[in-house]
């Protein structure tokens, strides 16, 4: 089937749940939009951002996710998990490009410290040989033809570019902002190479509609796209505030210079608030699935949560169905397997609800024993993006495993009338 109404009909489906806020009145793209996001999880409308329109927050919540992905909340990370990535890329045409001019979009300039005016939603996608990719890399504006962007080392368009350079070539890529969230989605979720358009197509209900981009690149339905390459320049990038709400570090990164812009009528410019809950949401969600199916191996899950107060990346709680008296520190020790970012994990039985804090507390306060529960793995890999992790790269990471023991369950649970 082909993309509902892409970014504009999930936009409809949000008004008609009354999750939108509508912005009549002139918003102003440094910083002014970027406030209005941070005080709220709901889809803000503007309709007069620096004379274009534009939306924010657009899958901040759960519960938007689960509408965009026509998926209960409650199912979502175990439907997720069973994924095949076998949905259908099917071409469309070619895609007509005009001189391309970043001016003539509504960028934002998000915190007084950033480097200047960032994309933040737009989807690169790259392709060398017969490899395809997408993923999200924050922009940093450089001129009308020219963005300077983060390519994470060891990710894939680190090292399709890396490969094009060796070989003396540009990768080249084409940037899409505005796009259904089904396809934010997938091209944030670590896929088998190249899959995830296919991901996409089959989060989509099968199938995904595609054009080309004048360099070769496969782009789908986008309010906004740019095609062009990166090659061998490279300039200092940052300081920007990454999911953490603190500031990142200046690199020196690979500069992407534009050729080619298509733009839709009356177009609508997606910006995604910096550290905010749309940013954690897309960070942590498509790593929840592949935590599942780990802790799936060792024993029954139940569920899984990235939590917003662990930058939706850091903190994971796992709820499961314990079968032997080890399967909280088995579960605990799959999770920092399938999610080498976590630094804390918590194991939590079926009867505490893993996104509910108070919830989480309770279990920790009556069902944890500090010399027998927890596990510290000291010197394992950590993130780039946490403040605290030591200059070699390592970190120190703590399960908690929070479980009632085997057989002596009615000591723990709380009394009810159920």
């Amino acid at each position: 089937m082909e993309m509902p109404g892409g970014m504009r009909g999930f936009i409809d489906q949000m008004r008609e749940c009354g999750e939108v806020i509508e912005y009549e009145d002139p918003v102003a793209s440094d910083y002014e939009a970027s406030r209005l996001a941070h005080g709220t999880d709901r889809l803000l409308m503007f309709h007069n951002l620096e004379g274009s329109r534009g939306v924010m927050n657009v899958t901040a919540t759960r519960k938007a996710l689960s509408l965009a992905l026509s998926i209960p909340e409650k199912e979502m990370v175990r439907r997720l998990s069973a994924a095949e990535y076998q949905g259908s890329v099917i071409r469309e045409g070619n895609l007509p490009m005009s001189t391309p001019d970043l001016r003539k979009i509504p960028i934002m300039k998000h915190f007084p410290g950033d480097a200047g005016k960032y994309i933040t939603a737009g989807i690169v996608f790259s392709r060398y040989g017969d490899i395809e990719n997408a993923s999200i890399h924050r922009m940093l504006v450089l001129g009308e033809k020219k963005v300077a962007a983060r390519l994470v080392e060891g990710r894939h368009t680190y090292t399709l570019h890396r490969a094009a350079q060796e070989k003396g070539d540009r990768l080249p890529v084409a940037v899409a902002i505005g796009v259904h969230p089904a396809v934010t989605i997938a091209s944030c979720t670590r896929v088998p190479k190249g899959k995830e358009l296919s991901y996409a197509a089959e989060l989509l209900g099968g199938e995904i509609r595609v054009f080309q981009c004048p360099n070769g690149v496969l782009v789908p339905d986008a309010e906004i796209v740019f095609e062009g390459y990166i090659g061998g320049e490279k300039t200092p990038e940052g300081p920007f505030v990454d999911i953490t709400g603190t500031y990142d570090i200046v690199r020196d990164q690979p500069v992407i210079e534009f050729t080619g812009m298509h733009l839709k009528r009356d177009f609508l410019y997606h910006g995604i608030l910096p550290g905010g809950n749309e940013h954690k949401m897309l960070m942590g969600a498509p790593y929840e699935p592949a935590i599942y199916r780990a802790v799936a191996g060792v024993t029954e899950v139940r569920n899984v949560v990235l939590t917003t107060g662990g930058c939706g990346y850091f903190h994971a709680v796992i709820q499961v169905r314990k079968q032997t008296q080890g399967d909280g520190k088995n579960a605990i020790l799959a999770a920092f397997a399938a999610h080498t970012s976590l630094k804390h994990v918590v194991v939590v039985d079926e009867d505490i609800n893993p996104s509910d804090l108070q919830d989480i507390e309770f279990a920790i306060a009556t069902r944890v024993r500090g010399d027998k529960d927890l596990i510290m793995v000291s010197g394992a890999r950590g993130s780039s993006l946490d403040p605290c992790q030591a200059e070699d790269g390592t970190n120190v990471k703590v399960g908690i495993d929070a479980t009632m023991p085997l057989g002596r369950e009615d000591e723990f649970r709380r009394a009810g009338w159920d």
